[in-house]
């Protein structure tokens, strides 16, 4: 059975592009444009990983990890965050909202799917 990956980006380009490699290297997925829908999808999809943008309109992707791990079904999801925002301290602001990894955007693809394998083992 496919791992299901959650992958929260308001960029057009870059979500279609995370959510094709991913489906790619044999993963389900489900993007999401808009974090205001973050919270309900993830309680109907129950992601095994979430990919979060932190520089979301409307709500903060730090916000939302928050959100998540307050939530009982999905404590245990784990979440990439993926920023291009990567001001001093910030990664540390990320990794204390709950996410179990850290990228810098522009991402690679190798860096990439290296994350997603670390956090999603077989």
């Amino acid at each position: 059975m496919a791992k299901r990956i959650l992958v929260v980006e308001d960029n057009d380009l870059n979500r279609k592009l995370f959510c094709d490699v991913l489906k790619a290297n044999g993963y389900e997925v489900v993007p999401v444009a808009d974090g205001q829908n973050v919270l309900a999808t993830a309680q109907r999809f129950a992601p095994d990983l979430v990919i979060m943008d932190i520089q979301l309109p409307n709500v903060s992707g730090i916000d939302l990890i928050a959100q998540l791990k307050a939530d009982n079904d999905l404590n245990g999801v784990p979440v990439l965050a993926v920023t291009a925002y990567a001001g001093k301290g910030d990664e540390e602001r990320i990794r204390d909202a709950g996410a179990a990894d850290y990228l810098a955007k522009p991402v690679s693809i190798g860096p990439f799917m290296t994350a997603v394998r670390t956090l999603l083992p077989a």
